[in-house]
């Protein structure tokens, strides 16, 4: 099955200027992420802009989607939406490290569109910003309501330390 987004640039790449605007939505199962932050039931919306420069073509535009993904601290559930912003080039012959190849008279923009999707999903998702996570001790929620173990805490290492500020005060 061809990958549809496989675009054909035998016009584009006749005069510099010439845009081409590509707007589709696509099912993640296409991309076959193997990645179980990426629902395979949802789609990817992609919006995006190629416009012919002399040497190459220039992609602009975003990608949108649909992460299922557990907060890094509380390991609830959270609903993330990744947009990704496009501003890649594409060279047929690269001079520039980051430029994608272009091999014969089509793009695929397939390798692009996944890698941007994968490096939007945050490292280290959190529900909200001040997330406190779990209890160490017990694992209670923290977020839900104070443990009673959290009182009863205690490090040895800091014994002193807390002594000198008895002595102080």
């Amino acid at each position: 099955m061809a990958s549809p987004l496989l675009i054909n640039i035998i016009e584009m790449t006749r005069r510099a200027g010439t845009l081409k605007n590509i707007e589709i939505t696509i099912p993640v199962s296409i991309f076959d992420f193997a990645d179980k932050r990426l629902d395979e039931a949802t789609e990817i919306e992609i919006a995006l802009q190629l416009e012919s420069i002399n040497g190459g073509i220039v992609v602009h535009g975003t990608v949108t989607g649909q992460s299922h993904l557990l907060c890094g601290r509380c390991l609830r559930d959270i609903d993330y939406a990744n947009v990704a912003s496009i501003d890649e080039m594409y060279q047929r012959v690269p001079d520039n490290p980051d430029a994608y190849p272009i091999v014969g008279e089509s793009l695929d923009l397939q390798p692009m569109v996944r890698e941007m999707v994968l490096l939007s999903l945050p490292d280290t998702p959190l529900c909200k910003a001040d997330c406190p996570g779990l209890c160490p001790q017990c694992g209670a929620d923290l977020q839900s309501a104070p443990c009673g173990c959290q009182a009863q805490r205690f490090d040895e290492r800091w014994a002193i330390l807390d002594r000198l500020r008895e002595e102080l005060n």
